[in-house]
């Protein structure tokens, strides 16, 4: 009997042992893709440093430089954060998103900011925080050629309003994004295939519409408060149609950064509620006063003049040796002529300075119109001069426009990746303007020579066109 009773022991022992080991198994399974904190930097170490490091997207959203200034919705939510912890914040710009929680995980950063959806799959690997804004995912589609003569109706005719008509069409999206996982829920629920297209992290969901508007994807999907930024700069796109209802986007933190996460989510808590936030976000996703899509249109005013401010563009153009028409064509295109007028970023008045660049050049939003084209004049001034390695004065008006919009760090990094690609870097058309559409995409603005990262070069190469075009008009009419 002892021995037998031995015996269903060690068999009971052995099935034991092996259930255990299935058991160990599946939950390998289910952990393998599971990023595992390496490290246990918390709010303690990030006060000892004096320093909060932030993962960051070179996006509109997340982080980017506009005209001198460093901008982004997420990047000035961070950088009063930063403020309140009294610390320097740190921007580490992510080239590859698909990085991003190993990074974070490893220590490289503190938080994403990358307009980062909560998802059940990510909080497996990272916390977030308390989220920011709700916001539901959008198609990025490309208006039929000659929407601008259509009524919304007809226009309306030709897009996908319907997300069901999404089947048997090709739909780009980062593989490691919400945006994949909506489409692939997407297909069960309208009962057809929708070919995703997979990109890697390399190729950033702004770089995506960008493709869209320039007929080299046909669609993508995004985030609307991406959208709502983007539809500023590209006035061919769509961004009407919801595939999602509103999804919760916060900032990524590490499971190892318990009092960090709970410092933030308190301080978000209170801050969402004050104006300083709500300016935030009104400036980035819901203001309507904006100048960004001034484009060539003829003046309709009478009595041959171009504005009621000839006198002065006259006046101050001939002190700088400038011709006044083409004064007058920049300050048109930035603000029609409105010296109230508030723009992207908070540019204001007529030439649409920037905050912390206005003062420089005597300009400040209550300043009266003279003062402000003054203000311009000094600014287009002093960029002209900084080109004088430009042999041809009409090629060295065009850098001056484009260093008038982009900044020249920008306009420098297109110079480099023109003369690295054969091209003459002190002729603007047909050779930087090249570049500079480039740097929109991951290829060239992660190249070794560019120094201020991404930016949509398309839109300042419009800017060029439309105000040179112009001015040449005006100047054949005007006197």
């Amino acid at each position: 009997m002892k021995i037998k009773k031995t015996y269903l022991f060690k068999i009971l022992l052995v099935c034991l042992l092996f259930l255990a080991t299935i058991n160990c198994t599946r939950i390998k399974k289910e952990t393998d893709n599971i990023e595992i904190p390496s490290t246990s930097i918390d709010l303690g170490e990030i006060l000892k440093k004096g320093k909060l490091t932030v993962l960051a997207e070179n996006s509109s959203t997340s982080f980017f430089i506009y005209r001198g200034k460093k901008m982004g919705f997420e990047y000035e939510v961070l950088k009063e954060f930063a403020n309140e912890l009294g610390v320097a914040l740190e921007i580490k710009i992510v080239n590859n998103l698909d990085d991003l929680i190993p990074m974070l995980n490893n220590g490289e950063g503190d938080i994403i900011a990358c307009n980062y959806t909560i998802t059940r799959e990510r909080k497996k690997q990272i916390d977030f925080s308390l989220p920011y804004i709700r916001t539901p995912q959008v198609l990025i589609q490309r208006k039929p050629e000659g929407w601008e003569k259509m009524t919304a109706a007809q226009i309306n005719s030709l897009l996908v309003r319907d997300i069901s008509e999404l089947a048997h069409k090709k739909v780009h999206v980062w593989k490691n994004s919400s945006n994949y996982q909506r489409l692939s829920h997407l297909q069960d629920e309208i009962g057809d295939t929708i070919y995703i297209e997979e990109e890697d992290g390399v190729i950033g969901t702004e770089e995506m519409i960008e493709m869209v508007s320039e007929g080299l994807i046909d669609f993508t999907v995004t985030e609307e408060n991406i959208a709502k930024v983007n539809d500023r700069f590209f006035e061919n796109i769509d961004i009407a149609t919801h595939v999602s209802v509103r999804q919760k986007i916060g900032f990524g933190l590490r499971k190892t950064s318990p009092l960090l996460n709970a410092r933030l989510d308190k301080w978000l808590n209170q801050f969402m509620s004050k104006k300083t936030f709500k300016y935030i976000k009104n400036k980035y996703f819901d203001s309507k006063n904006t100048t960004l899509n001034a484009t060539v249109i003829k003046s309709n005013l009478k009595g041959g003049q171009l504005s009621a401010y000839d006198a002065i563009f006259k006046e101050v153009a001939l002190k700088y040796n400038w011709d006044w028409r083409l004064l007058a064509s920049v300050a048109y295109h930035e603000s029609k002529f409105n010296p109230t007028v508030r723009g992207f970023g908070g540019a204001y008045g007529m030439m649409q300075f920037m905050p912390n660049t206005g003062p420089k050049y005597g300009v400040y939003p209550s300043s009266p119109p003279n003062i402000q084209i003054l203000g311009g004049m000094k600014k287009m001034s002093k960029d002209f001069i900084s080109w004088s390695q430009i042999p041809d004065k009409a090629q060295r008006e065009k850098f001056t426009l484009a260093t008038y919009n982009a900044g020249k760090g920008h306009i420098e990094d297109a110079q480099r990746l023109a003369r690295k690609h054969g091209l003459n870097p002190f002729i603007w058309d047909d050779n930087v303007e090249i570049m500079m559409a480039n740097l929109s995409k991951s290829e060239y603005y992660r190249d070794e020579v560019v120094r201020n990262g991404a930016m949509r070069g398309a839109r300042t190469n419009n800017y060029v066109k439309a105000i040179y075009a112009r001015y040449l008009e005006w100047a054949s009419v005007y006197k």
